[in-house]
């Protein structure tokens, strides 16, 4: 979309990119069916502990049955490989991918804030916008985990619902990116969210670009500065040591079976 003229007044200039970059109006058929892939892609970034996987047969079911969209064929292609894997496979892989690499860690405020006190305002501001929307996630997670927020925006819906992944699109590309140059089949789990989401402007590769090369703002409060984890990080090799991996994150399980109501 080309510049709008500085003579237009401010008020509509935002007005307008904000439709630009809002979903269109959908009917109720398609609502539905974007929640229910908002739901899945969520499921399917949790950590594969011994429910989720399963729980793979009635996931790939679920994925086949999706209407014919780009979305959907990224899902199905996921799930092809996810039910084929062996379980210890999995976690090996989602660790590896998820856990010991910053660039596809799933903390979204992670990419726009890094580590400055900046970030615990914005999962300050996030929890809120939960809770105004009468959604409480219990804490088991932090609010920017990109499962707890892709839940969110299936249940609040598009428009406000969505409105964080729409703020963190570019750290969803650069995890997008990341995943890719490592191979891994949970890009096809990223490349299904990008699609439902505006596509990106020069800007916003131009920054994503930025972010891959030089990682996002730190700011040093008494602490070593953060390096690498190993391939594919920001520090150059050899600047820290990192301690041992913590616990991997999963989002907690819901009191019923985690398939139950996708259909």
């Amino acid at each position: 979309m080309s510049p709008l003229p500085a003579t237009i007044p401010a008020i509509v200039r935002t007005r307008v990119r904000a439709a630009v970059r809002r979903p269109a109006r959908l009917t109720p058929e398609e609502r539905a069916g974007r929640g229910l892939t908002l739901r899945l892609v969520s499921l399917l970034l949790q950590y594969p502990d011994t429910e989720l996987t399963a729980s793979r047969g009635e996931l790939t079911t679920v994925v086949a049955s999706l209407p014919a969209t780009p979305a959907a064929e990224h899902l199905a292609r996921f799930t092809d490989w996810f039910a084929a894997q062996d379980p210890e496979a999995l976690e090996r892989h989602y660790v590896e991918m998820f856990d010991l690499r910053r660039k596809s860690s799933l903390y979204l405020t992670y990419y726009l804030h890094g580590d400055t006190r900046r970030r615990g305002m914005a999962l300050l501001t996030l929890n809120q916008r939960y809770r105004a929307a009468g959604w409480d996630t219990d804490g088991g997670e932090l609010p920017d985990h990109l499962p707890v927020v892709l839940e969110f925006a299936a249940l609040a819906g598009p428009g406000g619902g969505e409105a964080p992944l729409r703020q963190h699109r570019r750290g969803l590309e650069l995890i997008h990116r990341a995943l890719t140059d490592a191979g891994s089949p949970y890009r096809h789990v990223l490349a299904a969210l990008l699609t439902l989401l505006p596509p990106p402007t020069e800007a916003d590769r131009a920054a994503v670009a930025r972010l891959a090369a030089e990682g996002p703002p730190n700011e040093e409060v008494g602490l070593d500065p953060y390096g690498t984890y190993g391939e594919g990080e920001f520090a150059p090799p050899g600047t820290f040591v990192p301690p041992d991996p913590a616990a991997p994150t999963r989002v907690p399980p819901a009191p019923t079976s985690r398939t139950e109501g996708l259909r």
